[in-house]
């Protein structure tokens, strides 16, 4: 699966951990950012990052995983791009739930807030829900598209 990654200064150790974790699953990864540590960064650079990437993907299927402090920044971030549809994972059970509901292409993840051994187990639900393409959660990923 084609994967893109970013995180602002908050999430970046937890990123090249998650890098790592992901590569060795046979992911093909691409780093969005940012790729040193820079402690007055900004998050909304690195979710435009994602986002675009994944938007722009030649890879049906691809999806972003982003990650700062609490998560929410680049989760409302990532959002603001039309066809991304970006949720919070703080557990297992809202991760099952966005991606088989609401077919979630971008994973944000709290690193301030989540021990990386509870992030994997988030990651893998991630990436292992399918989205099951109910016809009332089609419907309403139409209208989220048609908001604005």
């Amino acid at each position: 699966m084609k994967l893109y990654v970013g995180s602002d200064h908050r999430g970046f150790e937890s990123k090249g951990k998650l890098l790592e974790f992901l590569q060795a699953a046979g992911h093909d990864v691409e780093d969005t950012g940012d790729t040193k540590y820079q402690p007055e960064d900004d998050f909304p650079q690195f979710a435009g990052r994602c986002a675009s990437a994944v938007l722009a993907s030649d890879h049906l299927g691809a999806k972003g995983i982003l990650i700062c402090g609490s998560g929410q920044g680049m989760c409302m971030a990532a959002n603001r791009f039309r066809g991304i549809r970006a949720s919070l994972g703080y557990d297992k059970a809202s991760v099952q739930s966005a991606r088989n509901d609401d077919d979630a292409n971008v994973l944000c993840l709290p690193a301030e807030l989540i021990e990386v051994g509870d992030w994997e187990t988030l990651v893998t639900t991630f990436l292992e829900t399918p989205f099951a393409a109910a016809p009332r959660f089609i419907r309403r990923l139409k209208e989220i598209d048609e908001l604005g």
